[in-house]
């Protein structure tokens, strides 16, 4: 009988920057976009009450503090957890997860935050 255990890791930290990147490629010199592996997660909207949106699929380096649209929703990115299980000894990925915010919501708490800090 295999023991199965679990554990998570979750990044919380916005970043509100986004920088776009030009690959150099010798004599060309053209603004090429580098390929984008998608893979799914769960999306989970964080206000109360919690609600699933569903598996969507997403770039794998997606972080806190970026705008997605589902559905026409614009929506900005809380937290991103990935979830393992060990299973025979190695951690094996279980599950992706993205808690989202609607972008209105995610601006409300960044300046709600800031009062809180400067009082």
């Amino acid at each position: 009988m295999a023991m199965v255990a679990s554990t998570s890791i979750a990044y919380h930290k916005p970043r509100l920057a986004v920088v776009c990147r030009k690959k150099d490629r010798g004599d060309r010199g053209e603004l090429e976009r580098e390929k984008e592996h998608k893979h799914p997660f769960k999306v989970v909207e964080i206000t109360p009450p919690p609600r699933c949106l569903g598996v969507r699929c997403f770039p794998t380096n997606i972080h806190c503090g970026e705008s997605v649209t589902i559905e026409g929703q614009a929506y900005t990115v809380s937290a991103v957890t990935h979830r393992y299980q060990l299973r025979k000894g190695r951690y094996e990925p279980s599950e992706k997860r993205l808690d989202v915010l609607s972008t209105g919501r995610y601006i409300l708490n960044l300046y709600l935050d800031s009062l809180l800090h400067k009082s």
